[in-house]
C-alpha cells in the first residue's frame, strides 16, 4: 500500500522554521562570500544550533554587527554531544520559533555534524530551508577541470600507513574505472605529509588538485599530474584544503 504525507498546513504554521546558515571559510569580510539573504535571517533569529559557541558568536557578529549578543541562545552540537540531546536543542522549533543551524566554516549538514539536526528536523516535519554560501567541496570541484559530472566525497583518508596507501590505491582505481573523481580531506597539520603520501605512492600519470584557502586572499588552487607535483614543493601545513584525483 502507498502512504501519502498527510500535509497539515496548520501543523506547519505552528513549527518553526530550520535555517541551514553558511559561514566563511576563515577571516574574510562575510559580505565578500555570503549573500545579502544570510544577512537578513541573522538579523531575525536568536536561537542557533552551533559547533563552537566563541566562533559562532563572532561570525554572528561578523555578518551582523548591530546583533546583541545577550539575546543570542545557542546549543552546542559537536562530537561529544549526547543523541538525547538533539531533541532539546529543537525545541524552540517545536515551540514555533525559527533557528539556524551553523558550522564552523562553510555550509552546514556537509561534512558537518549538522547532518543529524537537518534530519531529525524532516522526521519532526520541521521546514528545513539552506541558504546559499561557500562549500569549500564544491568550489574546489568547480575549480579542478576534473569530471563535475561525476564525483565522490570520501571524507578524511585512514591515519594507519598502510591503510591510508590501501585507501589511496582504492581510490585512484576508481577514478580511472568509473571516470569519477575523488575527493577527501585531511587534518590540515597532517597536509603536507599527505602530499608526499599521494607523490609516492599515486600513478605518475594521475591528475592531483590541491585546493587551499578557498575564498581567502591566500587562496592555493593548482591541478597537475603526479609526475610534475614531484617537481614542485609546496607548504599547506595547518591551512584547510581539499584534495582531489582523477587517473584518466
Amino acid at each position: 500500500m502507498i502512504e501519502f504525507f498527510n500535509f497539515n498546513p496548520i501543523q506547519m504554521k505552528l513549527l518553526g522554521k530550520l535555517y541551514l546558515i553558511p559561514t566563511t571559510m576563515g577571516e574574510s569580510d562575510p559580505m565578500d562570500v555570503l549573500p545579502q539573504t544570510v544577512r537578513r535571517t541573522i538579523e531575525v533569529i536568536d536561537h542557533y544550533i552551533v559547533e563552537n559557541d566563541k566562533t559562532a558568536r563572532k561570525s554572528i557578529k561578523a555578518v551582523y554587527p548591530e546583533k546583541k549578543q545577550s539575546e543570542l541562545v545557542l546549543f552546542t552540537l559537536n562530537k561529544r554531544t549526547e543523541t538525547h540531546e538533539h531533541l532539546e536543542f529543537i525545541k524552540p522549533l517545536l515551540e514555533g520559533k525559527n533557528m539556524g543551524l551553523m558550522s564552523e566554516a562553510g555550509c552546514p549538514g556537509v561534512a558537518d555534524p549538522g547532518a543529524v539536526i537537518v534530519k531529525l528536523a524532516h522526521e519532526k516535519g520541521i521546514q528545513v530551508v539552506p541558504l546559499v554560501g561557500p562549500s569549500s567541496i564544491l568550489l574546489a570541484m568547480m575549480a579542478s577541470g576534473m569530471n563535475g559530472q561525476s564525483f565522490t566525497f570520501n571524507g578524511y583518508l585512514p591515519i594507519d600507513k598502510d591503510e591510508k596507501k590501501s585507501a589511496l590505491r582504492h581510490f585512484e582505481k576508481l577514478s580511472y574505472d568509473k571516470n569519477q573523481s575523488q575527493i577527501f580531506i585531511e587534518t590540515p597539520y597532517r597536509n603536507n605529509k599527505l602530499i608526499e603520501d599521494l607523490v609516492q605512492i599515486l600513478n605518475p600519470s594521475t591528475h592531483l588538485c590541491i585546493a587551499a584557502d578557498i575564498t581567502l586572499p591566500t587562496e592555493f588552487i593548482k591541478t597537475m599530474k603526479i609526475s610534475d607535483w614531484k617537481k614542485l614543493k609546496i607548504d599547506i601545513d595547518k591551512r584547510p584544503a581539499i584534495f582531489i584525483i582523477h587517473k584518466m
